[in-house]
């Protein structure tokens, strides 16, 4: 299962989130579960830090990516972490088997 767990701040206000594990929906390379989840994450992280130029950071590993901005940078996220939220809940409906998201406040 991938567990997608995204970061807020007492405000409300999402801080980052961070991707872990494998789908199990199919074979690798042909996991369309696995694949949608990936690119989605992927495309916040780059969006974050070389499309608005955030300075984050970020980690990624075999079947891992984390993104965590600073407090001061939240605000120009909340377009891309909103949706990249809004998306993954949304897989989650789909493949309530494969993907699951987790919120956690942070500071």
């Amino acid at each position: 299962m991938i567990e997608v767990t995204f970061y807020s701040l007492d405000s409300g206000a999402l801080s980052g989130f961070s991707s872990l594990g494998h789908a199990n929906a199919g074979d690798a390379g042909n996991d369309i579960v696995c694949a949608a989840v990936s690119s989605a994450v992927y495309m916040a992280a780059n969006t974050v830090t070389d499309v608005l130029g955030i300075d984050a950071q970020v980690r990624c590993d075999e079947a891992y990516l984390s993104l965590r901005i600073n407090a001061d940078d939240t605000e120009k996220a909340q377009g891309i972490l909103g949706g990249l939220l809004l998306h993954i809940e949304q897989l989650q409906q789909q493949y309530p088997k494969n993907v699951s998201v987790q919120k956690r406040r942070c500071n």
